[in-house]
């Protein structure tokens, strides 16, 4: 099997960063606009949490900076330790379909418990995946 095909959930979840990152400049955008918000009101993080109430898309992007961190490592493991196969690269787009089920729902209606369920599901798939990559080197 192809190693680099690993990289493509990368790449997958760094779209959908992106993506987040648009959905909250145009809700962000979108509210100062609306409500006629002075930009200075909003400069430091305690005035914009006071004034921008509409945070989904803020709170996603933040989102994709905490899990996604180990993710991003594990892809990276691996690679280096030749561990790409049929199971970590299922369990990589796993999560990634997960991170995109989870900031779909977040960005628009968030239903906490929707939200919820695909936050730990894409929690079990990446555990899994490093409980793979753990075992893998283990048994070497």
């Amino acid at each position: 099997m192809d190693a680099n095909l690993i990289f493509w959930p990368a790449f997958a979840m760094a779209a959908l960063t992106f993506v987040v990152w648009w959905v909250m400049f145009f809700q962000r955008i979108g509210q100062i606009r609306r409500e006629r918000i002075r930009l200075q009101s909003v400069a430091v993080s305690s005035q914009a949490a006071a004034r921008l109430t509409d945070s989904r898309g803020a709170d996603n992007f933040r989102n994709l900076f905490e899990l996604p961190v180990l993710f991003y490592l594990a892809l990276v493991v691996a690679f280096l330790t030749a561990q790409v196969d049929a199971l970590t690269l299922g369990l990589a787009w796993g999560f990634v379909a997960l991170r995109i089920a989870h900031s779909a729902i977040q960005c628009t209606y968030n239903r906490v418990k929707h939200r919820f369920y695909a936050y730990v599901a894409g929690g079990l798939a990446l555990w899994a995946l490093w409980g793979v990559l753990a075992w893998g080197l283990w048994t070497r």
